[in-house]
């Protein structure tokens, strides 16, 4: 289902989870799942894949994560603020460690000058930790902006990942 290098990065996601003893949640909008199908498409992901949302319409995204109706009015679905609501909500609504979540604009329809196609934000979030977000501008067609947002969501998941482990390393030996 999917190609060998989406195939590598999860798996390295999943192996740097697993190292560490961390689980994963991921709360997706334009991707439509596709983060957590990646990963659960490796054999024993579910040491690791803690639950994945789906939230496409706004109504999920308050439902299921917690995100104020009022903050989508205001911001918008796609923004900072929301993609950073959808992160902190997989965690409270999860078991995991980290929450990744990628809202955007995949098109073709759907884009204004202030908000066009190929605009993306991902959230992430560590539990007891501080939201953050990231703004991504992808170019192509619907399929090139969501395996775009695929790729960097899995690289933010491995990035957090990374920066946890080494902390916990450097705890260990004392520095």
């Amino acid at each position: 289902m999917f190609d060998d290098a989406i195939k590598a990065r999860a798996t390295a996601v999943l192996d740097r989870y697993r190292a560490g003893g961390l689980k994963l949640a991921t709360a997706e909008s334009c991707t439509g799942g596709l983060i957590a199908a990646s990963m659960t498409e490796i054999a024993g992901s579910s040491d690791v894949v803690e639950r994945g949302f789906v939230t496409y319409s706004n109504e999920a995204k308050t439902e299921l994560l917690g995100v104020p109706a009022a903050l989508i009015a205001e911001k918008g679905a796609v923004s900072a603020e929301v993609a950073e609501a959808m992160a902190v909500g997989a965690l409270a609504q999860s078991h995991a460690d980290v929450a990744v979540s990628v809202t955007g604009i995949a098109g073709p329809d759907g884009g204004t000058a202030e908000k066009p196609v190929g605009l993306v934000y991902l959230g992430a979030c560590r539990r007891n930790g501080s939201p953050r977000h990231l703004r991504r501008f992808f170019p192509g067609d619907r399929e090139a902006v969501r395996r775009a947002a695929l790729e960097e969501a899995l690289d933010l998941a491995l990035e957090i990942a990374v920066a946890i482990t080494d902390e916990v390393s450097d705890r260990s030996a004392g520095g």
